[in-house]
């Protein structure tokens, strides 16, 4: 097939990958954005709670800054913190000039209702009812999809990048990107596409676990993607598990919102007493890690397949009016939540390591950047405050597009074709869902909130197994969205293990029983090819 040339590939149709297209939009003819499955399939449009930001006269960058530096443990880069919360009100202001439909509080100076969530000091968190993450990208899509400038290939996932290297050209130019090769699923083929800038904005890893709150569509393909083409990645120890996933045999992972708690939810035992003032004396608007660690240990220590989140002793208008869709789908399953307690499990939910990069995205490759979920920006730390990762989407979003707008556009080089000349089609492909669902269960088990060396090790053996079977899989057979799915997500799992088995302390969600204590000194884990 003939090569695609763009000014900018985009690999991913989240947040970030949006916000990004439209801002390059303006200035550069082509933009193309891909996504493996449909626009709005990604985990952005599964966010509820909110978009955290200084907006109102009882707040300051100040107070958010030290909130989002207290809740990282120590590892947050405060220059990097400051610059994302300081730059926060005007990513607002722009997506509500972009339409997004945010719930109204005329009594609130700022015209908008905020909630608090855990680990915030005040109400600082902007949302659109109980589905902010969907209302936003409905509103970005619909611009998308109709700027003439932006090439949308949807169902198209990305193979490999295409370096300097991997064409064989000299030291000088080796560490460059030139776009990458794409598997057009609907079409069984792969496409080269070539890019003066390539972008990865794939979102997390959430599906290396057995539970997640986050969609099918999270398998780490940017983080590994970029690790293989010698990139380097810092922090992947710090998964961050959501506290409150609802418990239900057919659910599918439904996240019960952080804002429940932060408007008065409470958690408790079948027997409906509170447990977390026995954790922490900020009770259920502690930090993330701080709450999942607290359910697990109540569910180990008492054999319990769940605990209760709890507020039903609000109104139920209010419950109806701010919970929406949570009141529905739980509704859905037999529980109405402004009468009974909502059963709740934690769940593998953020990743806050990723691809190293810049202020605007730069990673070490040159024309390649990495933004939202993909990236490690230093803004997280060791565990992310709530509502922040939408922020981070939008500030280095426009950050990349900026700093993309100000090079001198280059058109692409032409670049060889996918070659499928040795390889043929699988002839079983059970063995992809059977290694897949092994290293789900055994990241689960292994590699999950609470921590161990020996667990480390076994998880690293089998992932050492698994890498074996898997890359001679992909070099003798034509290769399918669920074989790049599962080359990803081994490859991101082998990330995990060895950040963890590098950290040799407990610091924010990195929880090893081995070492309990923090080490005085807090450094990142980055890990180079």
């Amino acid at each position: 097939m003939p090569q695609l040339n763009f000014d900018t590939l985009i690999i991913g149709s989240g947040l970030a990958g949006l916000t990004l297209a439209l801002n390059l939009a303006e200035s550069r003819r082509k933009v193309g954005l891909i996504t493996k499955q449909a626009l709005l399939d990604g985990a952005s449009g599964w966010a509820q709670g909110g978009i955290a930001a200084t907006l109102s006269d009882e707040d300051s960058s100040g107070a958010h800054m030290l909130d989002t530096l207290i809740s990282g443990a120590g590892l947050c880069n405060p220059a990097v913190t400051r610059y994302v919360v300081e730059k926060g009100p005007q990513a607002i202001q722009w997506l509500i000039r972009q339409g997004v439909p945010f719930t109204r509080d005329l009594d609130n100076r700022t015209g908008y209702h905020l909630t608090r969530e855990g680990g915030h000091s005040v109400r600082r968190v902007i949302h659109a009812a109980d589905a902010t993450g969907q209302a936003v990208q409905l509103t970005l899509t619909e611009k998308v999809r109709s700027h003439p400038n932006i090439s949308v290939l949807e169902h198209h996932m990305a193979v490999d990048l295409i370096t300097g290297a991997k064409l064989g050209q000299t030291a000088r130019n080796s560490s460059r990107c030139h776009g990458a090769y794409v598997l057009d699923s609907a079409a069984g083929v792969v496409r080269t596409i070539g890019a003066n800038n390539t972008v990865l904005a794939t979102g997390g890893a959430g599906k290396v676990y057995l539970y997640t709150t986050n969609p099918d569509t999270a398998t780490g393909d940017g983080i590994a993607m970029g690790w293989r083409a010698g990139c380097r990645v810092a922090n992947m120890e710090f998964i961050q598990f959501h506290p409150t996933c609802l418990y239900h045999p057919h659910a599918k992972s439904f996240l019960v919102s952080e804002a429940v708690r932060g408007e008065g939810g409470q958690l408790k035992l079948a027997d409906g007493s509170r447990f977390m003032p026995w954790h922490d004396h900020r009770a259920e608007l502690a930090p993330r890690d701080i709450v999942a660690r607290a359910i697990d240990f109540e569910m180990k220590k008492r054999g319990l397949d769940c605990v209760y989140l709890d507020i039903s002793h609000k109104p139920a208008e209010f419950l109806k009016e701010h919970f929406p869709n949570i009141y529905k789908r739980c509704l859905e399953f037999g529980i109405d939540i402004t009468e009974q307690p909502i059963p709740v499990v934690p769940a593998a939910h953020y990743t806050c390591g990723g691809i190293v990069t810049d202020w605007n995205g730069k990673t070490d490759l040159d024309n390649l950047y990495a933004i939202g979920e993909t990236a490690h920006t230093g803004l997280h730390g060791a565990n992310r405050l709530a509502s922040n990762s939408l922020l981070e989407c939008l500030v280095f979003g426009q950050a990349a597009a900026a700093d993309i707008i100000g090079q001198p556009p280059e058109p692409p080089p032409e670049l060889p074709q996918w070659d499928e000349s040795r390889v043929t089609n699988a002839d079983e492909e059970i063995v992809i869902s059977h290694n897949w669902d092994e290293l789900r269960r055994f990241m689960w088990s292994y590699v999950g909130i609470v921590r161990t060396t020996k667990r480390l090790q076994r998880a690293g053996h089998r992932i050492n197994l698994l890498h074996e079977e898997i890359n001679e899989y992909y070099a003798n057979f034509r290769v399918t969205s669920d074989l790049l799915e599962l080359r990803n997500l081994v490859d991101t799992a082998d990330l995990i293990v060895q950040s963890a088995m590098l950290r040799h302390e407990s610091r924010g969600l990195h929880y090893s029983r081995d070492y309990p204590e923090l080490l005085p000194e807090a450094r990142d884990t980055v890990l180079k090819r």
